[in-house]
């Protein structure tokens, strides 16, 4: 259970979380805030009446800036294992956890709240906000997904071009390169991003499952591995009783009734 000092805060209402950011102004990425995250996402993993996750951050000013540099000389004896392998450990719980995950994201998002947001499934960003990958400028890189999502999203060049300058995108910029999957207006993300999920969530679990599934792992495949995944990834969902369900009803004309 979380509490209100939690760094990350967690409800849970008709089938949707909402994980919250709680390190405010900028809800900077601690050692402390990884951890606590990684265990919320472990417990949500095996919450079967969870089906669709909402991430945001607190406050106004920005869903996540990144990693708290001060921290950086407490590790810098092995800052990979102490501190970056857990930031790409708590990342890949997000793209991995087996329900969507919708980022909602107000005001700045750069540096590892990008990362973190990459690893979302779905994005919304509001309308004055903003996005950077400014590592380049501590002389680093993206070094907790950026350097193998971003290209996945907006293509090789721009991603080297927003990852070798380090500058800010404007929010209608951001969705016009796909960098985002909607715009709301400033203060309304989080409630955009659970009306998508309270949407999502009366969907087929298992149909929506394998296509978080499927689509991640297809996606860095040969076309030719490609097509046994996607027969695979069918044969499973064809054999769901939400499938026979859809179906039934589809040639019934009737609604569906879901598990």
């Amino acid at each position: 259970m979380t509490t209100s000092d939690s760094l990350v805060t967690l409800e849970i209402n008709n089938a949707v979380a909402l994980l919250t950011l709680n390190n405010p102004p900028l809800n900077l990425v601690t050692l402390s805030l990884s951890r606590e995250l990684r265990s919320l996402l472990k417990q949500l993993d095996g919450d079967d009446d969870v089906r669709v996750v909402v991430l945001t951050g607190s406050g106004k000013k920005a869903f996540c800036v990144g990693s708290d540099i001060k921290e950086f000389p407490e590790v810098w004896d092995d800052v990979i294992s102490k501190k970056l392998q857990k930031e790409n450990e708590t990342f890949n719980a997000i793209e991995f956890l087996n329900k969507p995950v919708i980022a909602a994201l107000e005001g700045v998002v750069c540096g590892g709240g990008f990362e973190m947001a990459m690893a979302c499934d779905m994005r919304i960003l509001s309308d004055s906000g903003k996005i950077a990958l400014p590592e380049i400028n501590l002389g680093v890189f993206p070094g907790s997904g950026g350097l193998f999502r971003l290209p996945k999203l907006v293509g090789t060049a721009k991603a080297m071009e927003l990852m070798m300058t380090g500058s800010f995108v404007e929010a209608k910029r951001c969705l016009e390169w796909g960098m985002v999957n909607r715009l709301a207006p400033a203060g309304t993300t989080v409630e955009a991003a659970l009306e998508l999920a309270r949407e999502i969530a009366l969907k087929p679990f298992e149909a929506i499952r394998l296509i978080k599934q499927g689509v991640r792992a297809i996606g860095m495949q040969s076309t030719e591995h490609c097509f046994y995944q996607n027969l695979r990834f069918s044969q499973e969902i064809f054999q769901t009783r939400d499938c026979a369900e859809g179906v039934a009803a589809f040639l019934e004309k009737r609604e569906a009734k879901f598990l």
